[in-house]
């Protein structure tokens, strides 16, 4: 993937927002609780220091880890073409005859609870560049094997 982070301009939207909150909202509150902790005076035994130093690095690498992919970000091309693609929604049918409605996306916006899989999970790579109607072999990780027909592409 040559160092780039795929995503929708829905999922960069929400990494810039996050990234805007800790830097205008949690930032300064760790350094005021730090300023606040070493005025309790002896900082070798204070929980209150040793905390806010633990949650501001924690804070300040998140930080960093957001603008790294937001500067490696590469937007997912909003095509009209008929096939399952990145960025693309796409109700699959099993072969038990239910169905579930999925959104391809990059492996940073993936979240399987919100209908959100992986262009490189197995069924997000399975589905990859079929057309609609197209009876596709998924492959898990386990072993398993199972079709799903894809009824939807949008």
């Amino acid at each position: 993937m040559n160092g780039k982070h795929q995503l929708t301009p829905e999922g960069l939207e929400k990494y810039k927002k996050e990234l805007e909150y800790l830097i205008k909202n949690e930032r300064p509150r760790i350094i005021e609780s730090l300023k606040e902790a070493r005025a309790q005076g002896d900082l070798s035994e204070n929980a209150d220091y040793d905390n806010a130093r633990d949650e501001q690095a924690r804070v300040e690498n998140r930080i960093k880890e957001l603008e790294n992919i937001i500067k490696n970000a590469e937007i997912i091309a909003m095509d009209k073409s008929s096939t399952s693609n990145l960025g693309k929604t796409v109700v699959l049918e099993y072969e038990d005859k239910t169905t579930d409605t999925f959104t391809i996306v990059g492996s940073l916006e993936s979240d399987p609870l919100a209908g959100k899989i992986s262009n490189e999970s197995p069924l997000g790579s399975a589905i990859l560049n079929h057309k609609l109607g197209d009876r596709v072999l998924v492959k898990t990780d386990t072993g398993n094997e199972f079709y799903v027909v894809i009824k939807e592409i949008n």
